[in-house]
């Protein structure tokens, strides 16, 4: 089994910083791409971030190049989201999925955790 959990979320004041952290445990002999997904109530989960299993290359979604900052760390089996310059607009529940390759697209990934809320105030 593949465990993730997400943590660091909360009520944060629009501007300001925060890290995720995901944490991988279970099956961790493996390697996988791991990305970061975001959605607001009722509304589709939506691509956030993605770096490959080496941490070399990443990739992200528009509204968030520039500011977000997807990093890893193997040895802890770890992923971290690192969130600046936070906007009304970034709220949601943020999810992190594990997958064989890196990738924008949902259903690329077949390991999630079960989500941490971001709230923003303005």
């Amino acid at each position: 089994q593949v465990h993730l959990v997400e943590s660091g979320g909360g009520l944060v004041q629009a501007g300001d910083s925060v890290t995720l952290t995901c944490a991988r445990s279970g099956r961790t002999s493996r390697s996988y791409a791991m990305g970061w997904f975001r959605e607001a109530p009722g509304k589709e989960r939506e691509f956030a971030a993605a770096v490959d299993w080496t941490g070399r290359r990443s990739y992200y979604t528009d509204s968030v190049k520039g500011r977000f900052t997807i990093s890893r760390d193997n040895a802890k089996n770890t992923v971290y989201l690192q969130m600046n310059s936070l906007k009304p607009e970034d709220a949601g529940v943020y999810y992190c999925a594990a997958g064989v390759d890196i990738s924008t697209i949902r259903a690329q990934y077949e390991h999630w955790g079960q989500g941490a809320q971001v709230a923003v105030s303005s």
